[in-house]
């Protein structure tokens, strides 16, 4: 440096570069741990997801609510499927491969499964507060088809929301203006909004009426799963949808995260899709406070109980309950 420059611009450039590179080295360590954690929580959540599709697609007679949890298992499958491949190019990226690329409409169709799931949750939180509140109309008049077509609808629409949302930010209507794109967006954040509040409220409906009802209702093993679904969804996988808000309301607001919150964001959504299989194997599992060994078909079968665990046998009780609500039906409607 020359003589006219004074030394302590100098010292503050030099604390200032290696300040930068520290924060740098540090932000590319944590990018490096959690792409590779992401990726791992991945494959354990698609093992996980794929035998949750296998038993309830073929091996285990399904319910109203089974309809919606095999759908919700399905949408993690895709979810994870499609974070893989994310996280995968990132790593590449570190090792300095350049030839893999992800093309720009990538990450509308990772909404997709992202949106089925949050409509899955949401609608299965509804079902069975109704089926609590109104438990006549649940067993003897709602149709009996209504799950698998209300689960085909909510696809249909997570996928139509997906598909408007990249035809308006696309390339192709780039040159009519962002207001169809900004409709489009503005739709998928009220969206997301509004489907995170259904489980909130009819969840907490449910457990004011089970806990301070005049009436008695029993804690079933079905209320445990659904009340760990969505409180492990609220923890770890909203946080994806809220990120995507904020960044549509202010698109300067990734400045003000860290160098890695996508990143962590991300991990955290990935452990919610590979979470749900454990939480249904676990739930399963425990009989009268402790643990049992058994196949993961009686496993899964009892997560999806909606008996008390005093009533509940081995083998037999959703077949008990079906026969219960049949003659309970035909008692009201009469001969």
């Amino acid at each position: 440096m020359g003589p006219s420059i004074p030394a302590w611009i100098t010292d503050n450039n030099t604390t200032m570069n290696r300040s930068y590179y520290t924060e740098s080295l540090h932000c590319v360590t944590i990018y490096k741990i959690f792409s590779i954690l992401s990726v791992i929580i991945c494959m354990v959540g698609l093992v996980g997801n794929a035998i949750v599709l296998r038993l309830l697609g073929f091996h285990v007679h399904r319910n109203a609510f089974s309809v919606y949890v095999l759908n919700l298992a399905l949408a993690d499958f895709f979810y994870l499927c499609f974070q893989t491949v994310s996280f995968l190019e990132l790593i590449l990226r570190m090792f300095n491969v350049r030839n893999f690329y992800l093309p720009h409409y990538f990450l509308n169709i990772r909404a997709i499964p992202y949106l089925a799931g949050l409509c899955m949750i949401a609608a299965i939180s509804v079902e069975r507060c109704l089926s609590v509140l109104w438990p006549i109309w649940y067993h003897c008049q709602r149709p009996r088809h209504m799950s698998s077509v209300l689960c085909a609808l909510l696809w249909a629409f997570s996928l139509l929301l997906s598909f408007l949302l990249w035809i308006g930010c696309s390339s192709l209507l780039r040159h009519y203006g962002y207001s169809f794109c900004e409709t489009a967006a503005f739709t998928t954040v009220v969206l997301i909004i509004a489907l995170s509040m259904v489980p909130c409220v009819f969840n907490l409906t449910l457990l004011v009426r089970i806990f301070c009802g005049s009436q008695r209702i029993p804690v079933t093993r079905l209320y445990v799963t659904i009340a760990l679904t969505v409180l492990v969804f609220l923890l770890f996988g909203l946080p994806f949808g809220i990120y995507w808000i904020l960044l549509f309301w202010n698109e300067t607001l990734h400045i003000v995260f860290s160098c890695n919150s996508y990143e962590i964001i991300a991990f955290l959504s990935c452990v919610n899709s590979c979470a749900n299989p454990i939480i249904y194997f676990l739930v399963g599992s425990i009989r009268h406070c402790r643990f049992e060994r058994q196949s993961l078909k009686m496993l899964l079968q009892r997560a999806m109980q909606d008996t008390p665990e005093e009533e509940d046998g081995e083998t037999g009780s959703s077949g008990n309950a079906r026969q219960h609500n049949t003659a309970l039906c035909s008692s009201l409607v009469g001969p």
